[in-house]
């Protein structure tokens, strides 16, 4: 694990980032790891999108948030903070559907300020690939 971001990595579009630049950006942790942090008290956020949502299932507990609100939704002093955001040391834990978008929304809660920021290998597909709770697809 890397604890600062390296410049090269942060500076390639998500897309682009390859695992060890994605890793590099944040702790990556296998879904086990991830979950045991969870499970001691981590605020788990999903930031994949609504579709990605509906059609492969949700993560019990994990708080959906929207990537183009991390400003508000994480800044210590905005009115829209989200609640089990208590303080800079809050540990969090970041799902995406890949790394590659878990990455640089977890290196953005670390430039904010937050100490405790990792992000799941394998995003939601990982998780549930490692037998963690998933629910399934929303029904069409």
């Amino acid at each position: 694990m890397t604890d600062r971001t390296s410049s090269a990595a942060a500076a390639q579009p998500a897309v682009d980032l390859s695992l060890e630049d994605a890793g590099a950006l944040a702790p990556l942790v296998t879904p086990a790891e991830a979950a045991k942090r969870v499970a001691d008290g981590a605020f788990h956020i999903d930031v994949r999108s609504e579709g990605g949502r509906v059609q492969f299932g949700t993560i019990p507990g994990a708080t959906v948030v929207d990537r183009n609100r991390l400003d508000a939704l994480f800044d210590q002093t905005s009115e829209q903070k989200l609640p089990a955001v208590q303080s800079l040391d809050t540990p969090i834990v970041v799902s995406c559907g890949s790394v590659r978008g878990s990455g640089p929304v977890a290196v953005v809660l670390r430039d904010k300020g937050y100490t405790d920021v990792i992000h799941v290998e394998g995003g939601f597909d990982g998780w549930k690939q490692a037998g963690l709770p998933t629910d399934p697809p929303a029904a069409s």
